[in-house]
Protein backbone atom coordinates (compact mmCIF):
# COMPACT_ATOMS: atom_id res chain seq x y z
CA UNK A 1 0.00 0.00 0.00
CA UNK A 2 1.05 3.71 -0.72
CA UNK A 3 1.62 5.80 2.31
CA UNK A 4 -0.91 8.74 2.27
CA UNK A 5 0.01 10.09 5.46
CA UNK A 6 1.80 12.97 3.68
CA UNK A 7 -1.80 13.71 2.64
CA UNK A 8 -4.14 15.99 4.33
CA UNK A 9 -8.20 15.83 4.58
CA UNK A 10 -10.04 18.95 3.97
CA UNK A 11 -11.69 20.08 7.50
CA UNK A 12 -14.98 18.23 7.89
CA UNK A 13 -17.13 21.24 7.80
CA UNK A 14 -15.86 20.75 3.75
CA UNK A 15 -16.69 17.45 3.30
CA UNK A 16 -19.69 15.35 3.13
CA UNK A 17 -21.06 13.50 6.36
CA UNK A 18 -20.41 10.80 4.66
CA UNK A 19 -16.87 11.66 4.08
CA UNK A 20 -16.21 13.21 7.60
CA UNK A 21 -17.91 9.91 9.23
CA UNK A 22 -20.75 11.22 11.11
CA UNK A 23 -22.93 9.25 8.56
CA UNK A 24 -22.78 5.54 7.12
CA UNK A 25 -25.42 6.85 3.97
CA UNK A 26 -26.86 10.15 3.29
CA UNK A 27 -30.71 10.37 4.26
CA UNK A 28 -30.88 6.86 6.36
CA UNK A 29 -32.16 6.69 9.99
CA UNK A 30 -29.01 4.75 11.19
CA UNK A 31 -30.84 2.79 14.37
CA UNK A 32 -32.57 0.43 11.67
CA UNK A 33 -31.46 -3.47 12.50
CA UNK A 34 -30.23 -3.13 8.86
CA UNK A 35 -28.02 -0.08 9.15
CA UNK A 36 -26.63 -1.37 12.11
CA UNK A 37 -25.51 -4.59 10.60
CA UNK A 38 -24.40 -2.53 7.32
CA UNK A 39 -22.04 -0.84 9.89
CA UNK A 40 -21.05 -3.58 11.78
CA UNK A 41 -19.98 -5.55 8.42
CA UNK A 42 -18.24 -2.30 7.28
CA UNK A 43 -16.78 -1.90 10.26
CA UNK A 44 -15.00 -5.69 10.50
CA UNK A 45 -14.07 -5.43 6.66
CA UNK A 46 -12.59 -1.99 7.24
CA UNK A 47 -10.99 -3.71 10.55
CA UNK A 48 -9.97 -7.34 8.20
CA UNK A 49 -7.62 -4.72 5.62
CA UNK A 50 -6.03 -2.92 8.16
CA UNK A 51 -7.88 -0.37 8.97
CA UNK A 52 -6.86 2.14 6.43
CA UNK A 53 -8.31 1.96 3.51
CA UNK A 54 -8.12 3.74 0.39
CA UNK A 55 -10.69 5.48 -1.02
CA UNK A 56 -11.17 2.80 -3.88
CA UNK A 57 -10.88 -0.22 -0.58
CA UNK A 58 -13.79 1.48 1.22
CA UNK A 59 -16.03 2.01 -2.06
CA UNK A 60 -15.79 -1.97 -2.29
CA UNK A 61 -15.88 -2.19 1.01
CA UNK A 62 -19.26 -0.69 1.29
CA UNK A 63 -20.58 -2.88 -1.66
CA UNK A 64 -20.07 -5.85 -0.09
CA UNK A 65 -21.35 -4.88 3.30
CA UNK A 66 -24.32 -4.11 1.32
CA UNK A 67 -24.21 -7.07 -0.39
CA UNK A 68 -23.88 -8.92 2.99
CA UNK A 69 -26.88 -7.58 4.55
CA UNK A 70 -29.16 -8.32 1.57
CA UNK A 71 -27.90 -11.97 1.73
CA UNK A 72 -28.26 -11.67 5.44
CA UNK A 73 -32.14 -10.37 4.89
CA UNK A 74 -32.60 -13.09 2.06
CA UNK A 75 -31.50 -16.19 4.42
CA UNK A 76 -33.52 -15.01 7.08
CA UNK A 77 -36.75 -14.60 4.93
CA UNK A 78 -35.87 -18.02 3.66
CA UNK A 79 -35.91 -19.61 7.31
CA UNK A 80 -38.61 -18.03 8.01
CA UNK A 81 -40.86 -19.87 5.75
CA UNK A 82 -40.73 -17.34 2.68
CA UNK A 83 -39.76 -18.06 -0.71
CA UNK A 84 -36.09 -17.28 -2.09
CA UNK A 85 -35.68 -16.03 -5.42
CA UNK A 86 -32.53 -18.30 -5.93
CA UNK A 87 -31.49 -16.77 -9.33
CA UNK A 88 -31.36 -12.85 -6.92
CA UNK A 89 -29.70 -14.68 -4.28
CA UNK A 90 -27.17 -16.46 -6.23
CA UNK A 91 -26.29 -13.07 -8.08
CA UNK A 92 -25.96 -11.55 -5.07
CA UNK A 93 -23.81 -13.76 -3.05
CA UNK A 94 -21.53 -14.45 -6.40
CA UNK A 95 -20.99 -10.28 -6.40
CA UNK A 96 -20.13 -10.77 -2.62
CA UNK A 97 -17.73 -13.51 -3.41
CA UNK A 98 -15.98 -11.25 -6.10
CA UNK A 99 -15.90 -7.92 -4.12
CA UNK A 100 -14.38 -9.83 -0.82
CA UNK A 101 -11.98 -11.37 -3.70
CA UNK A 102 -11.14 -8.14 -4.96
CA UNK A 103 -10.69 -6.52 -1.10
CA UNK A 104 -8.29 -9.43 -1.25
CA UNK A 105 -9.93 -11.31 1.82
CA UNK A 106 -8.76 -14.93 1.68
CA UNK A 107 -8.54 -18.25 3.97
CA UNK A 108 -5.24 -18.09 5.78
CA UNK A 109 -4.33 -20.87 7.72
CA UNK A 110 -5.10 -20.68 11.23
CA UNK A 111 -1.62 -20.26 13.34
CA UNK A 112 -2.00 -23.27 16.17
CA UNK A 113 1.63 -23.04 17.22
CA UNK A 114 1.68 -22.61 21.03
CA UNK A 115 3.11 -19.74 22.94
CA UNK A 116 6.31 -20.16 24.48
CA UNK A 117 4.52 -20.46 27.92
CA UNK A 118 1.65 -22.89 26.86
CA UNK A 119 4.68 -25.07 25.47
CA UNK A 120 6.54 -24.91 28.61
CA UNK A 121 3.61 -25.79 30.85
CA UNK A 122 3.16 -28.96 28.40
CA UNK A 123 6.24 -29.86 28.76
CA UNK A 124 5.78 -29.48 32.83
CA UNK A 125 3.04 -31.79 32.67
CA UNK A 126 4.26 -34.83 30.62
CA UNK A 127 6.83 -36.79 33.68
CA UNK A 128 10.37 -36.60 33.20
CA UNK A 129 11.73 -39.92 32.67
CA UNK A 130 13.90 -41.29 35.59
CA UNK A 131 16.38 -44.63 35.70
CA UNK A 132 13.48 -46.67 36.83
CA UNK A 133 11.32 -45.50 33.67
CA UNK A 134 13.82 -46.42 31.35
CA UNK A 135 13.80 -49.89 29.41
CA UNK A 136 16.82 -52.49 30.58
CA UNK A 137 17.39 -53.26 26.90
CA UNK A 138 18.24 -49.56 25.53
CA UNK A 139 20.39 -48.80 29.04
CA UNK A 140 24.27 -48.45 28.53
CA UNK A 141 26.08 -50.07 30.56
CA UNK A 142 28.89 -48.61 32.48
CA UNK A 143 31.48 -50.50 34.64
Amino acid sequence: MCDRSHLEKPPSKTRSRISNGSAVLEGVDGRSAPARRYRDVLAELISDIGGDPSGAQTAIARRASALCVVCEQAEAEMVAGGVLDLAEFTTAANSLRRLLSDLGLERRAKDITPSLSQYLASKAAKPAESPSNVNPANREETL
